[in-house]
């Protein structure tokens, strides 16, 4: 490792899924050594008890013990934990916090909207800064945050009360999903994406990241097994997202499971996420999207690589 290059680890505890970078940090590039996710579903039933389960819980310390396990093991400089929606609207987010300090003298922060749509804006613009108005879109399990920037300056953001595992469990009760869930899912989306927008806000190109978009690209070049690279700078076309959701809901779980290239762990909650990207698409007008997988966990590091 070269002088002026840090190696930093990056835990993203996220509403659907604990994920880990390990990358080694220089000159604003971020060079992934380690890249882990795994769906722990933190937040299920947050959205109607507002309490973290004891269940879900330990789901997500079993992947964070493994990652801080990971840490060590590749001698990492500095430690960013981050946590986001579900830990920030649970009643006991602060207890389940405290825990992760018990249990593995990990110091996490609760980030609140403003914070981790800067830190997504930075991750995802990392390797190109854009030259127009672009609209990031990061879609979680519980929230959806939209930042719209040009350059190194956000122009707006918002952090939507929707997400995959949020809206999936507010409108969907059948197997497959109904005609009218779906047509309550999009309704509400799309009323949180106008009560937030502000009037003038506009962009021209789109960057989305997370796993519904990244699902996206893998199922459309039926990805078997996953392939970051090809994924990363693959362009949506709205027509073809329009496709996949008819084809995704109107499919039982335990078929689509089986679709090449979805991993079935995003399998149940996946239509939700489908129907949120095509709201916001369509909110802003964009007809394509580049899925991307430069997301906050870049932010985060290169945030954590700056001199303190």
């Amino acid at each position: 490792m070269s002088e002026g290059t840090k190696r930093v680890g990056v835990i993203d505890v996220g509403t659907n899924s604990a994920r880990l970078l390990v990358a080694d940090v220089e000159g604003g590039r971020v060079a992934p050594i380690e890249r882990r996710s795994t769906v722990t579903r933190l937040g299920r039933g947050v959205d109607l008890s507002g309490r973290l389960s004891a269940e879900a819980i330990e789901d997500a310390c079993r992947a964070i013990g493994e990652y801080v396990e990971a840490i060590e093991a590749f001698g990492v400089e500095t430690v960013d934990a981050i946590a986001t929606s579900a830990v920030r609207d649970a009643e006991n987010g602060g207890a389940f916090v405290a825990e992760l300090r018990e249990r593995f003298a990990l110091s996490a922060r609760v980030l609140d909207g403003e914070e981790e749509a800067r830190l997504t804006y930075l991750g995802t613009t990392s390797e190109h800064s854009p030259t127009r108005p672009t609209l990031v879109i990061d879609i979680g399990g519980g929230s959806t945050e939209l930042v719209v920037g040009h350059g190194n300056r956000i122009d707006f953001h918002t952090s939507l009360q929707a997400g995959v595992v949020r809206h999936t469990e507010r409108h969907i009760g059948s197997d497959p999903p109904t005609a009218i869930e779906l047509e309550g899912l999009a309704a509400d989306v799309r009323g949180l994406i106008e009560s937030a927008l502000e009037p003038g806000i506009s962009a021209e190109e789109g960057i989305a990241v997370a796993g519904t978009p990244t699902s996206l690209a893998a199922v459309e070049m039926e990805l078997v097994p996953y392939d970051p690279e090809r994924v990363h700078g693959h362009v949506l076309e709205l027509r073809s997202i329009q496709r996949m959701l008819s084809r995704l809901a109107s499919a039982p779980l335990a078929a689509r499971v089986e679709i090449p290239g979805m991993h079935p762990e995003r399998a149940p909650t996946i239509v939700a996420g489908v129907v949120i990207l095509v709201e916001a698409m369509r909110a802003f007008g964009l007809e394509r999207i580049t899925v991307s997988e430069h997301d906050i966990l870049y932010g985060a590091a290169l945030a954590a690589a700056e001199p303190k």
